[in-house]
């Protein structure tokens, strides 16, 4: 059977195509608009993230399995007993992009309608926030003026702080398709590093960080000086116009200025500027290096600027565009999921908005005032003003900023519920309460993506053990608190019929956000929903592609508003401290719950990592390949460094995904100040300061072993030392550095045996066959169970090149004398060695790439013909087309 649903990873809202009923098959959906049939390699492999082994099946309280009405009750005696002698405002919620809008919906209605805290945010905040922000200032409405069909009609791409090769890759392969059949179009990167985006692109701004808003304050200026402001536009359609300008020209100056306050040649920034001025249909294209700053509403206000002063906005084929970062976060916002709103797009800021919902919900006890942020939120948490929080579908402990603050706090809380679909998180271990959740492909309810386009996520599996949806578990709290009569819900057709129901109410034109025309759907027509972009009215009954085209907006006068903004004066860098960039990574997904159960999204990126620029590493005493440890007041963390001259000098980078459960120092929120955007409250989780030094570790040790032993050795194994842990096709990978002294009895001894035994005998290993040298420091041991390998133990002095796919093809089959001792060696008989997955879609190897290479294949698309790597997603062309160029160089030949 063949059914429809949406990817549950970023904000492109890709559709899927899943066929099979318990052995899912799961393809691009070739009528989806976001992505017509293509899937970026996580979506490809979202097969491999479903199964039971790690879910949780079970309610538990106190640690002790429950049944679900135990469960209910308490959840709700205990909320109703707090808020019985603390008030409303001592409980919260902290929920997630993640969720359906359908989950968001009843959540919201119930803390901020009826219990009548306004403590209710959401990790979107993280994200999202400052977008939210600069587009009411502009525009009146938390509104994304274009479309996804706009990138076949520009001729210019401006993207910012936007890395779209890997977190985007989607939507950047068709930009990079329009550019393969118009070479005269032109892709402008603006990113401190030279990330995969910048491969192919025409113009790549280096700038220091956090001088974009004076770029763009410089762009405005420079429009308004090269006579090409649209002044009928501004006139007619716009406020604020002369106070922006003003600004900008007094604090921009001249293309030099500019250009040495962002570290770049004015070269660049005149050939930015003047690409900008000349193709109306210019598409600036922005996300998480804008957003997530102490300034980042005020960055988005200036780019907005820029596109207000030509009249580049809702037009076909320009303006500028946020690129939202989780499944979901556009449909948090419609529905009042951030602690600054209320539902449907109203907000505290209007008592006629809180009387609406009011009375629409019928809630005596509605919140007539915001609620805390994020950081805010898990502030009043430390402080002991929050005394219970429900965290639904997202993982604080590894996202918010001063994540060791966040932990503490919530260890100190009285009453911390969490709802999720696996057994071990990071924030799970502070839980008094667990709440098992269906996940992306149990759930049943619908997403808006970055376009404004709602689809459908349907069923595509039965729930696992007793996993219920998160409005249900919601819904049926609510009634145990004596709110029965407004959340009886029949399914969430009903619950979205009731969400576009309020976006109708008392709605004659001036609430941009408007689904009257799906308010009347009834299940079946629900079911069949096909995608489309709010609003849905009498004058858009099919939805609008793109708004703001007749000059129209939602502010009082109905004129857009620019913003004067100026640019901060950034914080002095510490001597011998770097500035420290977060992000994500192309195969990953946020703390890993589900792209961790994807071996084959393991391969590209095994491990926590740092990047930094060689000389920098000379400077710390640092090598490629080699332990680093990053460090400052607030925490610590442990990567494997990378050298590469992409990163600019006195700079670095860490990615987001890496928790306690995936390695042992592994979370980079732990260094980052809890700063935030006065305007948005969204934290600056890219400019830290960290010091860095080698983490000089001497045993080099690799375990190999079924997945059932991972739950008893990996709190071991990640106690001391190193540790990082990756899943391959049938075993755990635990890649371990461990101090000499661990397992020697004096420095350079090599292994003592009695303390090796005693290490083996921690872990429960009794190897039955093993291979040593012992005073060279060489070890390798194989056990078995039942005449299959359980586990293979490797430890070495210098570092370990293992077939680590042939060694996991050993397992659950029975192996002859020769085939055992053949382990030992760490490689198959034939001596393969491995080498780095530089394509996840087809598992393509650099090694194989390499060898393509040196036959002839001077082209990606040759390496695709001949290996199928970058086929599918395309998001390794980047490497491909770098690789080429290193083998091409190292055969003496130019490109």
């Amino acid at each position: 059977m063949q059914r429809l649903s949406t990817c549950p990873y970023c904000g492109v809202g890709c559709g899927i195509r899943s066929e099979g009923q318990t052995d899912l098959q799961i393809s691009g959906d070739s009528g989806h608009p976001a992505n017509f049939g293509r899937l970026c390699v996580k979506g490809s492999a979202l097969a491999q993230t479903l199964g039971e082994q790690g879910r949780l099946l079970a309610p538990k309280v106190d640690g002790q399995t429950v049944s679900w009405p135990e469960a209910i009750d308490a959840v709700s005696s205990r909320l109703s007993a707090i808020i019985a002698e603390h008030g409303p405002a001592s409980v919260a919620m902290y929920l997630s992009g993640q969720l359906l809008t359908e989950d968001y919906y009843v959540a919201n209605k119930l803390m901020k309608g009826f219990i009548g805290s306004p403590h209710v945010d959401t990790n979107s905040r993280l994200c999202m926030a400052s977008t939210v922000a600069g587009h009411k200032r502009a525009f009146g409405a938390d509104i994304v003026p274009g479309c996804y069909a706009d990138i076949e009609l520009a001729r210019c791409y401006i993207l910012v702080g936007a890395n779209m090769a890997w977190n985007h890759p989607v939507l950047f392969q068709r930009i990079q398709a329009c550019k393969q059949q118009d070479p005269g179009r032109t892709i402008i990167v603006i990113d401190p590093r030279r990330s995969a985006s910048c491969e192919g692109a025409d113009l790549h701004l280096a700038l220091k960080p956090g001088t974009d808003l004076l770029l763009f304050n410089g762009l405005l200026s420079f429009i308004a000086a090269e006579q090409q402001l649209d002044q009928n536009f501004i006139n007619a359609h716009t406020e604020g116009f002369s106070e922006a300008l003003l600004s900008a020209q007094q604090q921009a100056g001249t293309i030099e200025q500019v250009a040495m306050g962002c570290d770049l040649p004015p070269a660049q920034v005149d050939a930015f500027y003047r690409c900008f001025v000349d193709e109306p249909l210019t598409l600036t294209l922005f996300s998480q290096g804008v957003n997530q700053a102490q300034n980042g509403t005020d960055k988005v206000n200036a780019i907005i600027n820029c596109h207000l002063a030509t009249g580049r906005i809702g037009k076909a084929g320009c303006g500028p565009f946020s690129l939202t970062g989780q499944p979901n976060a556009m449909g948090g916002r419609e529905v009042g999921g951030l602690a600054n709103q209320l539902a449907a797009h109203m907000d505290y800021s209007q008592n006629a908005d809180i009387e609406l919902v009011r009375q629409f919900w019928q809630a005596p006890n509605i919140c007539r005032q915001p609620g805390y942020k994020a950081v805010d939120l898990f502030e009043a948490v430390e402080r002991g003003e929050i005394k219970a929080i429900w965290i639904m579908a997202t993982n604080p402990l590894v996202s918010m900023p001063e994540a060791n603050r966040v932990k503490a706090a919530l260890e100190a809380c009285p009453l911390v519920i969490v709802s999720d679909i696996v057994t071990h998180t990071d924030t799970i271990a502070c839980a008094d309460i667990v709440l098992p959740a269906t996940g992306w492909s149990e759930k049943d309810g619908t997403v808006t993506n970055s376009e404004r386009r709602i689809s459908r996520q349907r069923t595509l599996l039965p729930a696992p053990g007793l996993a219920r949806h998160d409005w249900q578990m919601i819904c049926d709290v609510a009634k145990a608190m004596g709110f029965a009569e407004h959340f009886t819900y029949a399914g969430p057709a009903a619950i979205f019929a009731e969400h576009a129901a309020l976006s109708a109410y008392q709605n004659t034109g001036q609430r941009a956000f408007d689904l009257s025309g799906l308010m009347h759907l009834t299940a079946q027509q629900y079911q069949d929903l096909a995608p489309v972009q709010w609003p849905v009215n009498h004058k858009y009954p099919k939805g609008a592609s793109r708004l703001g085209a007749d000059g129209q907006f939602y502010t009082p006068s109905g004129k857009a508003r620019f913003i004067a903004v100026s640019q901060q004066q950034s914080a002095e860098l510490a001597r011998d401290h770097l500035l420290l960039n977060t992000g994500r990574v192309r195969d990953q997904w946020h703390s890993m719950t589900r792209t961790g159960r994807a071996a084959s999204l393991l391969q590209h990126r095994a491990e926590p990592f740092l990047e930094l620029h060689p000389l920098d590493a000379q400077q710390f005493g640092l090598t490629d390949g080699g332990l680093a440890r990053l460090s400052n007041s607030l925490g610590q963390m442990d990567a494997r460094v990378r050298l590469t001259e992409a990163q600019r000098s006195g700079e670095c980078f860490v990615p987001i995904h890496w928790t306690d459960q995936f390695s042992s120092k592994g979370r980079c929120d732990v260094l980052v100040p809890a700063l935030v955007d006065p305007v948005s409250g969204q934290p600056a989780l890219k400019q830290a300061q960290v010091q860095i030094q080698p983490l000089s570790l001497h045993w080099q040790v690799w375990l190999i072993l079924k997945p059932e032993l991972d739950e008893l050795l990996w709190p071991l194994c990640r106690s001391s030392g190193y540790a990082s842990k990756q899943k391959s096709a049938q075993t755990v990978l635990y890649h371990l550095e461990l101090a000499e002294m661990d397992l020697a009895a004096t420095a350079g001894a090599g292994l003592d045996p009695t303390k090796l035994q005693l290490w083996l005998s921690s872990l429960a290993i009794q190897p039955e066959l093993s291979s040593q040298a012992l005073s060279l420091g060489h070890y390798r041991a194989a056990a078995f169970e039942a005449e299959q390998l359980s586990c293979c133990v490797f430890i070495s002095p210098e570092p370990l090149n293992l077939a680590l796919e042939y060694l996991d093809q050993q397992f659950n089959k029975e192996l002859s004398l020769n085939e055992r001792r053949q382990l030992l060696t760490g490689r198959s008989s034939s001596g393969e060695m491995q080498s780095a997955v530089i394509c996840s879609c087809f598992q393509v190897r650099e090694a194989s790439i390499c060898a393509a290479i040196r036959e002839g294949c001077h082209s990606y698309q040759q390496l695709g013909q001949q290996l199928k790597c970058g086929t599918n997603c395309g998001s390794c062309i980047p490497e491909l087309k770098a690789l080429i160029a290193s083998e091409i160089t190292t055969q003496g030949e130019t490109i």
